[in-house]
């Protein structure tokens, strides 16, 4: 009964510490946000590359909370290595504002797209080895078999679309942006298809 409890409580300290890095990161990139000193509102147009690249990070940071805080509610006792995981998974995650304020002040200009494309790749992969970890401990009367196959399939495509945005950069990086934004949308929904909860 005291090993449940002392479990319980080392997940649930798992989450808390995710949600704070996580807060951070959010705190971080919106300080990047600077209005203008002209107080016409034609001044805001030219801010519109640091609008659209913060709002798709931010929407990017959401899916991630959403998606690992509906993980964490399948883990049981969480093993050394899904903590680590989960330590990686956070460390990529906390380049997004360094790339969300590259991509901005470039206008969305062809290397930085392909960064922050790439930056995705990252974050996707530690991601996808996470949620394996979880669905491979996970109880069958919460996750059945064909959920966990749906979850890799969508995993395995929202990972190449990042890497087709990566490399589609170099040639048209607004396009290849909209491919990132077209591939978070699959992720929006944390559960896949055939999940019992």
């Amino acid at each position: 009964m005291h090993e449940e409890k002392v479990s319980a409580v080392t997940a649930h300290r798992v989450a808390v510490f995710s949600d704070a890095v996580i807060a951070v990161i959010m705190t971080v990139m919106v300080l990047e946000l600077r209005a203008p000193d002209d107080p016409a509102l034609s001044a805001l147009w030219p801010l519109w590359p640091t609008v659209i690249s913060y709002a798709v990070s931010y929407l990017f940071i959401a899916i991630i909370w959403i998606n690992h805080h509906y993980l964490m509610s399948l883990v049981g006792p969480p093993t050394l290595r899904l903590i680590w995981i989960n330590f990686a998974h956070l460390f990529m995650v906390s380049f997004l504002p360094f790339a969300t304020a590259w991509v901005a002040r470039t206008q969305l200009a062809s290397a930085p797209v392909a960064f922050y494309a790439a930056l995705f790749v990252c974050v996707d992969i530690a991601y996808n080895v996470f949620e394996r970890e979880v669905l491979a401990r996970a109880h069958p009367a919460h996750v059945s078999h064909r959920a966990r196959r749906m979850a890799r399939r969508r995993s395995l495509a929202v990972l190449a679309i990042f890497a087709a945005a990566m490399l589609v950069a170099l040639v048209a990086p607004r396009f290849a942006f909209a491919l990132v934004c077209g591939a978070l949308l699959l992720h929006v929904r944390p559960e896949a298809p055939g999940s019992r909860r």
